[in-house]
């Protein structure tokens, strides 16, 4: 079944080893953990890359014009613990950043918001990924990486040791080099043996892939693992090498697969819509989200900008 969904509008002017470990997604386990996850829902692991993002200070110029910069704490699966915590659920967060400045600021703000940080390593030989973004006067994205290696990528299978999850959450730049692709790949296999409840979002960074192909290439390989994929209609039409991202053909042919519980399309502006056999159970988690998303939107820095649970209800109580 589709549904479609609207968005929200409005206003406002450390090398050590981690310790998280699987379990499984059943009512099984102590009654401390069930407690815990009475009051704060199922634990979600966020597994990929933690940077610092470098934007301009005066908005609509090119990163070649900009005169100034500010940092902000981002990647797209810290994104997600962040957001998760800040929501009132339960988050943790594995992955690497150098043994820097930059590296001990991005784990003192999961810290500070709550996530369990106890899975984020520090390496001594690389640093912290940088990245730079810029939004130009004609709409149009331009973005810069600093990570040829960065400390993302040099996590090791043998370094994870994982804790408490019943929800595993990744993206595909952890695929783009070893040893984290080899780090990222044994992760998921070990959620998915422990019964987890494994959710993709496809979180497309082309400037970081070979070629086009290789990226559509290396997001498709583990597209068949997950229960839930999060793709968005610019991604669509890469994976599908240009089909049209509003047809429901396409995406039950090319993208939707036996095992996958729910499949979600980002529309932008539009709001989203999702492919799933219980639409009805949806519903409210969605409007939800595309409050989310609207709060988001209006901030600057992927992480200052995310809501937390009371001021996204009081959008949703003023409509």
């Amino acid at each position: 079944m589709t549904g479609c969904y609207f968005p929200v509008t409005f206003d406002r002017s450390r090398s050590r080893r981690g310790s998280l470990r699987f379990v499984r997604s059943s009512s099984s386990g102590s009654s401390k953990h069930r407690r815990r996850e009475s009051h704060k829902g199922p634990p979600v692991v966020c597994f990929g890359e933690m940077m610092i993002n470098l934007v301009p200070t005066v908005a609509r110029v090119s990163l070649a014009d900009a005169a100034a910069y500010k940092k902000f704490p981002s990647g797209a699966t810290a994104n997600v613990a962040v957001g998760i915590s800040r929501l009132g659920g339960s988050a943790a967060f594995i992955g690497k950043v150098g043994n820097d400045e930059f590296g001990h600021l991005l784990s003192d703000i999961l810290k500070q918001n709550g996530v369990d940080n106890s899975g984020l390593l520090f390496d001594d030989h690389a640093r912290t990924a940088l990245g730079f973004y810029a939004l130009k006067s004609n709409g149009e994205s331009e973005f810069m990486f600093y990570r040829n290696p960065s400390s993302d990528v040099l996590l090791r299978p043998d370094e994870i040791d994982m804790n408490l999850a019943t929800i595993f959450h990744y993206g595909s730049v952890s695929l783009i080099k070893e040893p984290c692709r080899s780090a990222h790949l044994a992760a998921m296999n070990a959620a998915k043996v422990s019964g987890c409840i494994l959710s993709y979002a496809a979180n497309l960074a082309l400037p970081l892939w070979p070629s086009k192909e290789a990226a559509r290439q290396g997001i498709m390989s583990i597209w068949n693992y997950a229960d839930i994929i999060k793709v968005s209609v610019d991604e669509i039409r890469l994976l599908t090498e240009g089909d049209d991202p509003y047809d429901d053909v396409v995406i039950m042919k090319k993208l939707h697969h036996y095992n996958l519980k729910l499949l979600l399309v980002t529309e932008g502006a539009r709001g989203c819509r999702d492919y799933t056999k219980d639409e009805k159970r949806l519903r409210e988690a969605l409007d939800f989200a595309n409050a989310c998303a609207a709060f988001t939107v209006t901030g600057r820095g992927a992480i200052p900008s995310l809501p937390t649970k009371d001021a996204v209800l009081r959008i949703l109580f003023s409509y």
